[in-house]
């Protein structure tokens, strides 16, 4: 058997349990280890030419990034991002150059660099599998992003009313409109009275109950863009044949479109580039206009949050 230790005077006890303290004391502090940081998201995208894109970036998950149409700042997402980032969902949204509160140079406006500023957006902010959301002329800054950089951040594309991929009438594509024409638009409207053509054009952008609120800050936020970009972007989607470009989008492809867009004619737009995509599918909305961001509001955050998780 073992003998059982006999106890400790009282003040010798003391002395020992004291002494253990202070080794103890005098150990370094070990703390409970922390969770690794989350990684810091740039503050602001920088072209490659120096000029500054201001963008949204919210939520974790998946990426998915939102470009604007003609003439629109990233705020007109604001109804997808708010309820796709509560969806699982990371939403960014930028402003193109010379819209919203990015800066506005005096050159940049062509297809070549809009796409060269998604490539900065999707780099410096090291996004992939990407699910790129290009709403009107901005499908045309996803196409030549294809062209000039690949697909390799990029899991799938969603062309959101797309603009006819060659506007402009040639021997191949007798459907377009005479060149002179959009000259005609951009010197008689965009450089005399924008402010009362988006007054007259409010309405056949979006639908007959479209609240009367909701079309004053649709127009609010299109009156915030600078006149040079309206008319180079344009100016830039009007000249651009993009048909051969197209099937550069190898990626699976969603098009939506309404059956109603006055923009944008249904035939010569979706379901082009549904038809020139390897792997696009179309889905029409009846009845629905060129705005669907603004007036399809629940039904397309879900066909996004489904296309992005399928």
């Amino acid at each position: 058997m073992t003998a059982a230790l006999a106890p400790l005077p009282r003040r010798r006890a003391i002395t020992v349990m004291t002494g253990i303290g202070a080794i103890v004391a005098s150990l370094p502090a070990t703390a409970a280890p922390k969770p690794a940081p989350a990684p810091k998201r740039p503050a602001s995208i920088v072209a490659r030419d120096g000029t500054r894109l201001y963008h949204r970036d919210w939520g974790e998950g998946r990426p998915v990034v939102f470009l604007a149409g003609w003439g629109l700042p990233s705020e007109c997402w604001a109804y997808q991002a708010a309820a796709l980032s509560e969806e699982g969902l990371r939403c960014v949204s930028y402003d193109r150059r010379g819209h919203g509160r990015s800066d506005a140079p005096w050159k940049g406006y062509d297809y070549d660099t809009l796409a060269d500023d998604l490539a900065a957006v999707l780099e410096q902010l090291d996004l992939r599998d990407v699910v790129l959301v290009g709403h009107s002329m901005a499908g045309g800054e996803i196409v030549r992003y294809f062209s000039r950089h690949g697909g390799a951040r990029v899991g799938k594309v969603l062309f959101l009313a797309p603009l006819d991929p060659c506007p402009a009438h040639k021997a191949d594509n007798p459907t377009g409109l005479p060149p002179e024409t959009f000259e005609q638009f951009r010197a008689q409207v965009l450089m005399r009275d924008y402010p009362r053509w988006l007054e007259e054009n409010a309405r056949p952008f979006v639908t007959p109950d479209t609240s009367a609120e909701m079309v004053d800050w649709v127009r609010g936020l299109m009156l915030g863009t600078t006149t040079k970009a309206l008319v180079e972007c344009n100016r830039a989607a009007t000249t651009a044949d993009l048909r051969p470009e197209i099937p550069n989008v190898t990626v699976p492809a969603l098009v939506i479109q309404g059956d109603k867009d006055a923009s944008t004619p249904l035939e010569t737009s979706g379901r082009r580039y549904a038809a020139l995509a390897p792997n696009a599918e179309l889905v029409v909305y009846q009845g629905a206009p060129h705005g669907l961001m603004f007036t399809h509001i629940e039904r397309l955050n879900g066909d996004i949050i489904r296309f992005a998780r399928s």
